[in-house]
């Protein structure tokens, strides 16, 4: 079942993508929150965000034994993941990269659900060596298969230019660093927010005024 058009506050899950000792996520996660909470559609109550840390969700392997597309689930901790998707009417993925792809925790919480995802705005918030971009376009397919709306504009973060490591032990591969984005990251964060809220105004497939305005075209 497609989702209906957004008529309230545009509800924007920010999901943290990576659970590993160590992670950058949460700090990534924070930055794009703090550079939300300067955005149009947030400081005048238009856009919230709420961050959803996998870390946190503890979801197992994907057991359940029914196929996501059915909506019937039968454990706990797919319904609660259920009800926190099901809540917000977009997204923020944040992912790191791992092997030219995504976390297997990413992908794991993806698949869990369908219809949660179907039809709503998402935009994908890389970093990595290389800013993550594989990842990004991997989970961008991924998302395009579970039907959610991928905005055009994605940010990319490079561990070299957009983490500060002073102070750090070089020879330490496990020190997060100080995150310190170039201005021109949190302007194309700004104008994916920019999208997503857009799209999240925008008549879905299956709403009403879309049905309307498909039966107007046919006559």
């Amino acid at each position: 079942m497609e989702n209906a058009q957004t008529a309230g506050p545009v509800r924007i899950g920010l999901i943290v993508g990576s659970t590993r000792p160590g992670r950058r996520g949460p700090a990534v996660a924070g930055w794009a929150t703090e550079v939300a909470a300067g955005h149009d559609a947030v400081r005048s109550g238009g856009a919230t965000v709420t961050v959803l840390d996998l870390a946190e969700q503890q979801l197992p392997l994907l057991d359940e034994p029914v196929p996501a597309m059915f909506g019937d689930y039968r454990n706990p901790h797919t319904r609660r993941w259920s009800a926190l998707v099901g809540a917000c009417d977009a997204f923020v993925f944040v992912t790191p990269e791992y092997n030219h792809s995504v976390p297997a925790v990413l992908k794991n919480a993806v698949d869990y659900l369908h219809a949660e995802w179907n039809g709503k705005p998402a935009g994908i918030l890389s970093y990595g060596v290389r800013g993550g971009t594989l990842a990004g376009e991997h989970l961008r397919q991924i998302l395009t298969e579970v039907r959610a709306m991928v905005v055009p504009t994605a940010v990319s973060l490079t561990v070299f230019t957009d983490f500060d490591f002073s102070g750090a032990d070089p020879s330490d591969p496990t020190a997060p660093g100080r995150i310190a984005p170039a201005t021109e990251r949190a302007e194309a964060l700004s104008a994916m927010l920019t999208e997503i809220v857009a799209q999240a105004h925008e008549p879905r497939p299956g709403d009403p005024v879309a049905a309307d305005a498909g039966a107007e075209r046919v006559g």
